[in-house]
């Protein structure tokens, strides 16, 4: 939701702080699986893991990218 006062830049720089703090923690709390005291896993399961993160951060990084194109009008 965007607030009536606040501009489009101070709404992304709000959500995104936010969001992106959101999203390091639960990288932080995945690392507790790293724990082999704790979990058994291997390197298969680890491969598809970080496989599955960098697909998806590749995904929304072009989003970014291609949002700040032009677009074409008539």
């Amino acid at each position: 939701m965007v607030r009536t006062s606040e501009s489009k830049t101070e709404a992304f720089r709000r959500l995104a702080t936010k969001r992106t703090s959101a999203v390091l923690e639960r990288i932080r709390v995945l690392g507790h699986c790293a724990n082999p005291q704790l979990y058994e896993y291997s390197e298969e399961d680890v491969r598809k893991i970080f496989q599955a993160i960098e697909r998806e951060l590749r995904t929304i990084k072009a989003r970014f990218q291609n949002s700040s194109k032009a677009e074409f009008h008539l």
